[in-house]
């Protein structure tokens, strides 16, 4: 591999967006026991973000009042377009430091860039307010999460070179997929020489449980390897990788991710070919390919829990399981709207990082598992 910024830092990260819940609230002490554990296994890279509804005040519970500042690095993010004004916007960084009591991050990022706001963060001059955080050190590498097409990265790398590296949406699924551009997107930023940070490698959970047909192909290989190491392996083998980003929920699925990152080894020719046989299956697929980042639940006038009914459905199109998928989706519209009761008002398909058509395959769900 070549050298590259951030090639020393362990290639497992602890993405601190969906961490274990204790009903509605995180649960700090299982949190704690799993930031304990990542640390001791060697790994350094914590993820969050402001919008990340309790994330930095777990994080400053859970890892920063207990642990030496040099022994983990912090990341977190800034998001213009969810910000009524400059001030606003810019005050999240303050809040930041406040709810984390981190001291300063050393990664900093403007979050989700995509076409719809990326115009806000000029307009706003956060770039030129990052620059001036991390001039005065409380910022020591600045970067961008997106989320769009190449055309658009590209021309943000053009305008902005001053970026230290780039945090994109790379798993296996989505290495052609033209809606989310993952190999495209990698090109474009290794092409400017960004190093790159990958989020959403399992995509949202769903690669954790592939078709069975998917499934088959790896454990005939590995049969004691999870689904989810071969999406995490994949992106980690790439070149200019600085780390892999996992949203773990639970002991377990850290457990799992410690037992292959630790002593990483790259994909071998025959684990590439596996993968590629995998993506020619998905390519035919016909699940919904949602990862569940709730975005778009955020203003739904009928509380539909669209994440949830999609996983419902997925289980039906991906694996066949129709008993399964009807008491997923009865549990999804307990304490909200149906599929069917969608006004088509359009909001959650404007918040959707994965540009999905949320209207169309609501319109699917409410007829497969409304019956």
């Amino acid at each position: 591999m070549s050298e590259f910024f951030g090639k020393e830092v362990p290639k497992l990260g602890f993405g601190l967006m969906r961490l274990p819940r204790k009903g509605v609230f995180t649960d700090v002490e299982q949190t704690k026991k799993m930031v304990d554990r990542f640390l001791e296994s060697g790994f350094t890279y914590f993820d969050t973000a402001f919008v990340y509804v309790g994330s930095e005040t777990a994080t400053k519970k859970a890892l920063v009042d207990r642990h030496p500042r040099e022994s983990y690095t912090l990341a977190t993010k800034l998001n213009a377009g969810m910000a009524l004004s400059e001030s606003a916007a810019k005050k999240q960084f303050t809040t930041s430091l406040e709810r984390t009591g981190a001291g300063y991050f050393d990664y900093y990022l403007l979050h989700a860039l995509m076409k719809n706001n990326y115009e806000k963060y000029e307009k706003y001059h956060i770039w030129d307010f990052v620059k001036e955080q991390k001039e005065k050190g409380l910022i020591r590498h600045v970067g961008f999460s997106f989320h769009d097409g190449p055309k658009l990265l590209d021309q943000l790398l053009t305008r902005h070179p001053e970026v230290d590296f780039v945090q994109l949406q790379i798993n296996y699924a989505d290495w052609e997929n033209p809606s989310v551009s993952s190999r495209a997107n990698y090109e474009v930023a290794r092409k400017h020489g960004k190093s790159i940070v990958v989020m959403e490698p399992v995509k949202g959970g769903t690669l954790a449980n592939p078709p069975e047909e998917i499934k088959k192909l790896f454990k005939e290989y590995h049969p004691d390897m999870s689904y989810a190491s071969w999406a995490i392996r994949f992106v980690a083998s790439l070149d200019g990788i600085i780390t892999v980003l996992s949203g773990m929920s639970n002991t377990e699925q850290m457990e799992d991710n410690l037992s292959y990152m630790k002593d990483f080894k790259p994909l071998n020719e025959e684990e590439q070919l596996i993968i590629q046989k995998a993506q020619q299956i998905l390519g035919h697929s016909s699940t919904i390919p949602c990862t569940a980042c709730h975005y778009c639940t955020e203003g739904c006038p009928k509380n539909i829990a669209i994440p949830d009914i999609f996983s419902a459905m997925n289980k039906q199109l991906g694996n066949g399981q129709t008993a399964e998928a009807a008491a997923d989706y009865a549990r999804a519209v307990e304490k909200g709207g149906k599929a069917s009761e969608c006004i088509e008002c359009g909001q959650c398909e404007g918040a959707c990082p994965q540009h999905l058509p949320i209207i169309e395959n609501l319109k699917r769900c409410a007829e497969a598992l409304e019956k």
